[in-house]
């Protein structure tokens, strides 16, 4: 019977491996995206195009992002930006009205009387708006402070000259200046989530997510998807963007396409940003559960291998625990095979880590430039040391043998070695321990050290943990935005 369990455990572990190998999977397919593509399919098309900016309280950023929107390399007379403003108590309005005095015909203030409800009703008011008029070939929905290069809308837009093309999305890049080590972090994790994930989507033939911040739909897309944004999770860009497949349109990634937005610079904003994302993405996949692992009756979103990297995402923190519960459960029942679990985890683990890290300095060398080395410490000090262990095993073996099993006496070695098992699932703990750190007032000065320590990584690990409970909890699905306060810029 123990025999049994020890194999259990070691299956434990392996599925552990199994979001690092989703990542290795999906970077090579990038290699693939140079000859299976849609630029052959792409032309030189003008659509157009109603903007929507969902904007509650954005004073500080929304003239920016009009004035770059205006000076967008794209025909005026085929450009029309509306600002929907939330109800906001700011200057928001007024910003809005100036810029519609100064480009009459092109800018205009829409208002909601009532808000507060989210982004997604927010975008419904101004969807019903431009639906409303024949005007409108194309609907370009982006965030009050995201800036646009110039010429990203027109590589957006030529995809749309093959019909089969419902939805386009953006490389949004983070544009924080000056930025900060958190800000850097996700910079660098946008290589890997988008300039890395979204390429080797387009060559499975279904995307993910059409990033709120630069979705392009055209019309006939938006009508087949009943003409509104749904409001009945907190990922409505994700949900939009399943829809848009199932209806059998097809959802792009263009890397060529660079927008600009400024994201988080402290662990309180990032764990609210990305508290609902998670909690988005666990609330669109109950919602389509009825397609996954159907590739006949839903391809694309039902296939396989989407389908095997879209959970091996979401259930990240539950293969940690696993891995961690089993790695600890073997120091119990076989020391040799805790060890060669062990071994072999962390040696995954750092392969894949090598080999993503080296891949995406190619894929986006100007941002691996900006954020090389938070994109060394993406998994944190500890994680790194763990890694250096397993490519050196004769070592490492002799360093593990050196200390007493669980079944001998409890000293200090046992203490390091229970620690050394347990981080692949304790790093989340710690992870979460610095957002509390920092909600509790600590200085950055002592918090972003520890950052290194335990990781970004784990971080967001410990967030889609919080989401899990959130959801579990049935908490409220409120939109708590993140506050931007202008410090976007073109950093290329």
């Amino acid at each position: 019977m123990q025999e049994v369990w020890v194999w259990v455990c070691v299956l434990a572990v392996f599925l552990g491996t199994a979001p690092q190998l989703a990542a290795f999977v999906q970077f090579l397919l990038v290699g693939v995206h140079g000859v299976r593509n849609h630029y052959a399919r792409c032309a030189p098309v003008t659509r157009r195009i109603a903007v929507l900016i969902p904007a509650w309280n954005e004073g500080l950023v929304i003239a920016n992002t009009i004035e770059h929107m205006m000076s967008l390399d794209y025909p005026r007379d085929a450009l029309r930006v509306y600002v929907i403003d939330d109800a906001s108590t700011d200057q928001t309005p007024q910003l809005a009205r100036d810029a519609a005095l100064r480009y009459p015909g092109s800018v205009f203030h829409l208002r909601r009387e009532k808000g507060g409800q989210g982004k997604a009703h927010t975008l419904n008011f101004g969807l019903a708006h431009v639906l409303d008029s024949d005007w409108m070939e194309a609907v370009l929905i982006t965030d009050a402070d995201v800036v646009f290069s110039r010429d990203a809308l027109n590589r957006m837009v030529r995809h749309l000259a093959d019909p089969k093309v419902g939805a386009v999305t953006a490389y949004i890049k983070e544009g924080s200046d000056p930025g900060g080590f958190v800000s850097r972090s996700i910079a660098f994790e946008y290589i890997t989530a988008q300039a890395a994930s979204r390429r080797a989507q387009n060559v499975m033939g279904v995307m993910a997510c059409v990033a709120g911040g630069a979705q392009l739909h055209s019309r006939e897309n938006l009508v087949a998807i009943g003409g509104a944004i749904d409001t009945s999770t907190l990922a409505e860009d994700t949900y939009t963007t399943f829809l848009t497949e199932l209806r059998g349109r097809r959802a792009l990634f263009d890397g060529n396409a660079i927008v600009w937005a400024e994201e988080p610079d402290a662990l309180v904003s990032l764990w609210k940003q990305r508290l609902r994302w998670a909690r988005g993405n666990l609330q669109l996949t109950w919602a389509f559960r009825h397609a996954w692992f159907r590739p006949f009756s839903h391809r694309g979103i039902g296939g396989w291998m989407f389908g095997l990297i879209w959970f091996s995402t979401l259930l990240t923190p539950i293969l940690m625990l696993a891995a961690m519960t089993a790695c600890l459960a073997l120091l119990l029942l076989h020391h040799g095979w805790a060890w060669r679990a062990f071994h072999v985890l962390w040696l995954i683990n750092a392969f894949v880590y090598l080999f993503v890290l080296l891949f995406s300095c190619l894929i986006d060398a100007a941002t691996a430039k900006r954020a090389w080395l938070e994109g060394i410490l993406f998994p944190g000090l500890m994680s790194l040391g763990l890694m250096a262990l397993s490519l050196f095993p004769d070592r490492a073996y002799h360093l593990v043998q050196s200390f007493p099993t669980l079944h001998e006496a409890w000293d200090w070695r046992v203490l390091v070695i229970v620690f050394m098992y347990a981080w692949v699932g304790g790093c989340m703990a710690a992870g979460w321990g610095l957002y509390r750190l920092e909600r509790a007032g600590a200085p950055a000065w002592l918090v972003r050290p520890l950052l290194a320590v335990v990781g970004y990584g784990p971080v967001l690990c410990a967030v889609s943990f919080a989401a899990y409970v959130a959801e579990w909890r049935g908490a409220e699905r409120s939109w708590d935005k993140t506050v931007k306060i202008g410090k976007v810029r073109q950093l290329e």
